[in-house]
């Protein structure tokens, strides 16, 4: 049986209410699908351990289910606040029968990117893939709005944490080992309320590149996925109620994505199936063009 793509999720929000940063999907009115109950693995990633970033929910958390059925381990990092999204992770994630740590901390602080890889390797024996997803999302009206400090926080958690993390976790990497960075259409698009947020997206575009032809030499592919409008807690933390309500009805498809949508690229990208994909850019963007 076909499935019409504009038409198999909502396309429409209503009614959502604005949620102080870093948003939690407890308190989402329409909740995300993250694969729960549709993501069927294959065993592609039999015995692997992998590190995400944010993957307490949204992107990080489907990516997170679809590892674990498709036989990984996870290690997940997040902000201390979002423990009880966090813990509902780990739950799905062992409801497959596999590990799953939980590390909470702020990412923007080069320790803890630090300690994250090292907890990895201890706990769970060693780190086939690290999925660099985390981000801050700034908004802006012009450009007299845009607050020094959130940019300077911007850049810490969504580039200098990701050069951190693959610092840390290249040396504990062999062969066929792979990393993988969330940038954004924002690489490209660049929507003038969000400025910063689409510089630090660009940056990842071309950190990605740089960090695939650094790494290729040890057989260490280096790729990113590049979301469009996704039904994320993200979302009701910048946008207003308006807004929420018609998130996704601009792009060709008609509607946001869900997280859901997003995990098979990452599926793709950290097994042997994208064994010939290095410094690649795959956009899951409902039509938008980012190339």
């Amino acid at each position: 049986m076909t499935v019409n793509p504009r038409n198999t999720h909502p396309t429409s929000f209503p009614g959502e209410p604005q949620q102080p940063s870093p948003g939690l999907v407890a308190n989402m009115k329409t909740k995300p699908d993250h694969g729960e109950d549709s993501y069927v693995g294959k065993r592609l990633l039999e015995g692997k351990v992998a590190l995400i970033t944010g993957g307490d929910s949204g992107i990080g958390k489907a990516v997170a289910i679809a590892y674990a059925r498709e036989g990984a381990d996870v290690a997940i990092s997040y902000l201390a606040v979002e423990q009880a999204d966090a813990e509902d992770t780990q739950a799905w994630v062992e409801k497959a029968g596999r590990r799953c740590i939980l590390m909470p901390g702020d990412i923007r602080d080069r320790d803890h990117c630090a300690a994250l890889v090292a907890r990895t390797v201890a706990d769970l024996g060693g780190l086939d893939i690290l999925v660099n997803n985390a981000a801050q999302q700034t908004m802006n009206q012009e450009l007299d709005s845009i607050d020094d400090d959130e940019m300077q926080a911007a850049f810490a958690a969504n580039v200098f944490a990701m050069i951190r993390l693959a610092k840390a976790a290249a040396p504990h990497m062999k062969p066929g080992a792979a990393i993988i960075n969330t940038t954004s259409e924002q690489a490209k698009v660049a929507t003038k309320s969000m400025i910063v947020y689409a510089a630090t997206k660009g940056a990842i575009s071309s950190l990605t590149v740089g960090l695939s032809n650094l790494l290729i030499a040890k057989g260490i592919r280096v790729n990113a996925v590049a979301p469009g409008p996704i039904w994320t807690p993200i979302q009701p933390i910048a946008k207003s109620t308006e807004e929420l309500e018609k998130l996704g009805q601009d792009t060709p498809l008609g509607r946001a994505g869900q997280p859901a949508e997003l995990a098979p690229a990452y599926v793709l990208l950290a097994s042997a199936e994208g064994s010939y994909m290095t410094g690649a850019v795959i956009a899951v963007t409902g039509g938008v063009p980012v190339s």
